[in-house]
C-alpha cells in the first residue's frame, strides 16, 4: 500500500485507544491495527478501580471505549502485527493478512500476556475461579479460600493482598525457597491464615461448574497432594506482546518489554510505546491510558518536528 499514515497504532487496547483518541482529535491520519478490541482489558471481570465508573467489567469498560472510537470514526483494521521495518523515516509495518502499512509515526500499545502453566484445568475454569491478576480479582474472594501460584513477587504480593481480604490462603512455590524480597517473604512468614506449600509442582485445577482446588506434586515425597480453594490465582510471570519489534533495534529489556522514557518515546526515533508492553513497573488499566495519552502527544510533537 502506498499510502503513508501520520501514525499507526499497533493494539487497541486501553492505551491504544486513549493515544488514538488524541490523535484523531488533533487532526492526525492514522490507523489502529489489531486483532481485537480491548484486549486483556476485555477479558478483565469486575472492574471497581477506574475513576469515573465506580463498578463495572472489563467488557463494559470495553464497550465504552469502542464507542468513542465508533463517535471518532477512527479507523481500525483487524489483523495481526508479524514485524516492523524502518526505511529512512518511514515505518513499514507487515500484518498476517499479507498487508504492508507505511506509517510515520509507530505507536506500539499491544500490552503483555500472563505466562501460562498448561495444565489441565487452566483453560476450563478461566474466570471460573481461575485468574492472573490479583489486584483486579482479589477483592472478589472476600472470606473464602485461594491458592497463589508462583515464587516471585508478584506472587508474594498476591499472597499478603489474600492475607488482607480471604478467610485463608495458600501460596503454592514448585521451588525449596522464593525469588522474591526477603522483607516480603519475612511478612507472609508471621501470617496467620496464610499457610506456604513448598516444592509443590502444581498438576491440576479441579472443580466442576467453578473451581474446587488444586492438585500438585509434592516433590520431596514423590506424592500427590490436594487443597480445596474458591479461587487460583496464577503468577508465574508475564509476557509482553513485542515479538514483532526487531531484536536489533536493542529497545527492548531482557524480558522482552519495550523500554520507554518519561515521553513515552524509545531509542528509535518515532518510535513510542505505553501500558503493560513496556518495562514501567505498575501494569493496570488506568496507567495503560495515560501513557497512550503520553505517546499521542509525543507523537504530535515529533511529527511538527518533521514539518520544520
Amino acid at each position: 500500500m502506498n499510502e503513508i499514515y501520520d501514525s499507526i497504532i499497533i493494539g487497541a487496547s486501553a492505551g491504544g485507544i486513549s493515544a488514538a483518541i488524541y490523535l484523531k482529535r488533533r487532526g492526525v491520519k492514522l490507523l489502529i491495527l489489531s486483532k481485537d478490541i480491548g484486549g486483556e482489558m476485555a477479558l478483565s471481570g469486575i472492574v471497581e478501580n477506574y475513576p469515573g465508573v465506580p463498578n463495572t467489567t472489563g467488557l463494559e469498560l470495553t464497550k465504552k471505549f469502542k464507542e468513542q472510537l465508533e463517535k471518532y470514526n477512527i479507523e481500525v483494521f483487524y489483523e495481526e502485527v508479524n514485524k516492523v521495518e524502518k526505511e529512512n523515516n518511514i515505518f513499514l509495518v507487515f500484518t498476517n493478512k499479507n498487508n504492508i502499512y507505511k506509517t510515520k509515526t509507530l505507536i506500539v500499545t499491544t500490552g503483555s500476556s500472563p505466562k501460562k502453566l498448561n495444565i489441565p484445568g487452566e483453560d476450563k475454569f478461566y474466570h471460573k475461579g481461575v485468574s492472573y491478576c490479583s489486584v483486579c480479582d482479589m477483592p472478589l474472594f472476600k472470606d473464602k479460600i485461594v491458592a497463589i501460584i508462583g515464587g516471585g513477587n508478584s506472587a508474594l504480593e498476591a499472597g499478603l493482598m489474600a492475607s488482607d481480604i480471604c478467610k485463608y490462603a495458600y501460596i503454592i512455590n514448585k521451588n525449596p525457597h522464593f525469588k522474591g524480597d526477603k522483607s516480603l517473604i519475612e511478612q507472609l512468614e508471621k501470617k496467620e491464615n496464610l499457610k506456604i506449600i513448598y516444592n509443590a509442582l502444581t498438576k491440576e485445577i479441579f472443580g466442576d461448574k467453578f473451581v474446587k482446588g488444586v492438585r500438585y506434586l509434592d516433590t520431596i515425597l514423590n506424592k500427590d497432594q490436594e487443597i480445596y480453594v474458591d479461587g487460583v490465582f496464577i503468577h508465574i510471570g508475564m509476557q509482553p506482546n513485542s515479538n514483532f519489534i526487531p531484536d536489533e533495534w536493542n529497545i527492548k529489556n531482557s524480558y522482552g518489554e519495550i523500554i520507554i522514557n518519561k515521553l513515552c518515546e524509545t531509542a528509535i526515533p518515532g518510535l513510542f510505546a505505553g501500558g503493560d508492553v513496556t518495562d514501567i513497573p505498575f501494569k493496570q488499566i488506568g496507567i495503560a491510558v495515560g501513557h497512550g495519552i503520553i505517546c499521542a502527544l509525543s507523537a504530535v510533537n515529533y511529527l511538527n518536528k518533521l514539518k520544520i
